[in-house]
């Protein structure tokens, strides 16, 4: 009687066992379908685009200032290496962007492919060079050179630029034109010694939200 008890269990069991493995290989999480991520390069207009500012402006129009700041007789030509402090961008279109990723592309570029022709002072960053100026002055920290001769350089010129757009809406679709304008200024003068411009005009059927 128990070898017969035995055998029944022994045959639940088994059954009970393959049933559980197969809803486990049948409850597996699957990936939504979708359209798969597309890698693109920056100065390459997407299927995900609008009338506003994009990447491929973006390296357009930077890639073109770098360029011109190095050609300038001021910049290539200088006694020395000048110094450049970067002045916030205004943004006067309607995209609610990142203004000032304009102004850090342009000093990527000019210390990437032109070290040595122009410097740019970390002004962004003065809280912290006056807290370790502070630091060495007091003697609290050392440093390879000498700990009391503590020196911020000041700047040749300012380095800034302008947003500007102009847009048309009508049931047709959105029409939108961006100035992009960028001008070396002389820290000393006030003048104005280069400034280069580009401008892009699009249409669309539909706007996009920006961010």
């Amino acid at each position: 009687m128990n070898t017969i008890k035995n055998k029944y269990w022994s045959v639940l069991m088994v059954t009970a066992t393959a049933g559980w493995l197969a809803g486990c290989a049948s409850s597996g999480v699957k990936n939504p379908s979708g359209v798969p991520v597309t890698e693109m390069r920056p100065d390459e207009r997407g299927f995900v685009a609008g009338t506003g500012v994009e990447s491929q402006d973006l390296v357009s129009v930077t890639d073109k200032m770098a360029r011109g700041i190095l050609g300038i007789p001021q910049i290539a030509g200088a006694q020395g290496v000048p110094r450049v402090v970067l002045d916030p961008v205004k943004n006067e279109t309607r995209f609610p962007i990142n203004k000032d990723i304009f102004l850090t592309r342009i000093r990527a570029q000019l210390n990437e492919k032109a070290a040595g022709k122009v410097l740019f002072l970390a002004r962004d960053r003065m809280d912290a060079l006056q807290h370790e100026r502070d630091l060495k002055l007091s003697g609290q920290v050392t440093s390879t050179s000498d700990p009391k001769i503590v020196e911020f350089k000041g700047a040749d010129f300012f380095l800034t630029g302008s947003l500007q757009g102009l847009t048309t809406k009508t049931s047709a679709g959105t029409s939108d034109y961006i100035l992009y304008a960028f001008q070396l200024i002389d820290a000393r003068t006030s003048d104005i010694i280069w400034e280069s411009s580009a401008e892009i005009k699009k249409q669309g059927l539909e706007d996009a939200a920006y961010r």
